[in-house]
């Protein structure tokens, strides 16, 4: 069985020749670029099963790169950034990263993240994660196509937000709680990180109702979690009877 394959992006020296030590240490194969031109070039001639992306890059920066490594091919990808600024401009983007660590990071920690994400992406390759097309009133979640209309109108929606709304959706009308939404989409490794749930329903919301600020379609059930209602012509006659 071939060496997991890494490709780290980074372009202090130092740390990119400290991080391929300790990668090709943890029985690693590693390829290291001091910047996000060569990293995708290397990419093209040698797909690796996992991207370590330094945010700030001279030229293209991690950013940037991001939305072309995802086109080359499915890839997961972590963000190493230096400053929590950059951190939640890569949020707000909604580029869709894996994962992301700040600088200076524990390389324990580092290592950590890497196994969850790369069982992660193992488990979806494995699993069908949606078997069951599904509508709530007039929204409509066609999974074996990856796409979620709302009256018609045709959503783009990134991986995670996809399985955050099929998670809700699965049981519309239902409350589902932070915790539980963590378990089913990230996983058990982020049971201590409820944020991620919090940017990722902000998300949604700007992509789904009319008025983000007042939600109709999730909404927040205080102290418990969230649920998805029905909205729609379909949803209101039936509301009315």
């Amino acid at each position: 069985m071939s060496p997991i394959h890494i490709l780290l992006v980074e372009d202090d020296a130092l740390m990119r020749r400290s991080l391929t030590f300790s990668l090709e240490q943890a029985s690693y194969r590693v390829n290291a670029a001091a910047s996000a031109e060569d990293g995708l070039a290397l990419a093209q001639r040698d797909p690796p099963d996992l991207v370590l992306l330094d945010i700030g890059l001279p030229g293209m920066d991690g950013l940037e790169a991001l939305s072309h490594f995802q086109g080359q091919r499915s890839v997961p990808v972590i963000f190493l950034t230096a400053r929590r600024r950059e951190l939640d401009q890569a949020l707000g983007l909604e580029l869709g990263a894996d994962d992301y660590i700040t600088k200076p990071f524990d390389l324990e920690v580092l290592m950590a993240r890497i196994k969850t994400v790369l069982r992660r992406s193992q488990r979806s390759l494995d699993v069908p994660a949606h078997p069951a097309r599904l509508a709530v009133g007039d929204l409509e979640i066609n999974p074996s196509a990856h796409t979620v209309t709302v009256g018609g109108r045709l959503l783009d929606l990134p991986p995670r937000e996809f399985d955050l709304l099929y998670t809700l959706a699965s049981e519309a009308g239902h409350v589902i709680s932070v915790h539980d939404l963590l378990a089913r989409v990230w996983g058990a490794e982020y049971q201590d990180q409820p944020q991620v749930v919090y940017v990722h329903m902000r998300w949604l919301r700007e992509k789904l109702e009319e008025d983000p600020r007042r939600p109709r379609r999730i909404v927040t059930v205080r102290s418990v979690g969230y649920k998805l209602e029905p909205q729609g012509n379909d949803a209101q006659h039936a509301a009315a009877q």
